[in-house]
């Protein structure tokens, strides 16, 4: 149960660090096209940041994957929200909304994988 919120967690971390991080380069009236291959550019350094600090703990495949993705869609998401001042108004509101963007790309790729798997049945040796 620890690995699952773990994820969640690590989504969140990920997701609200890139919001911010992508809402201190980006200002409003930028380049839409620039605002997200900087967006991608700053949403793949954290992810491979935070990836790799804490892949040892939950698991490389775990923590990589959904780190990627929220990394280069969520810093294009968020550069080109930034870019036409349609973001949140404040810092803590744009960290929210990465957290949530964060928990929604876990969950999502946990129900993929389990629509790919199927349930995995613990045979009890």
């Amino acid at each position: 149960m620890y690995f699952v919120l773990g994820d969640y967690v690590a989504g969140m971390l990920i997701g609200a660090l890139i919001a911010l991080g992508v809402r201190v380069a980006v200002w409003p009236g930028m380049d839409m096209v620039i605002a997200m291959l900087l967006g991608m550019g700053i949403g793949m350094v954290i992810h491979m940041v935070l990836g790799l600090l804490l892949s040892p703990l939950l698991g490389m495949f775990e923590t990589m994957l959904p780190a990627s993705v929220i990394g280069m869609y969520g810093g294009m998401l968020f550069g080109m929200r930034d870019s036409m001042a349609a973001g949140s108004p404040t810092l803590p509101a744009a960290a929210t909304v990465g957290a949530f963007f964060g928990a929604i790309v876990v969950l999502g790729l946990k129900v993929y994988d389990r629509a790919l798997r199927g349930a995995v049945v613990d045979a009890g040796d």
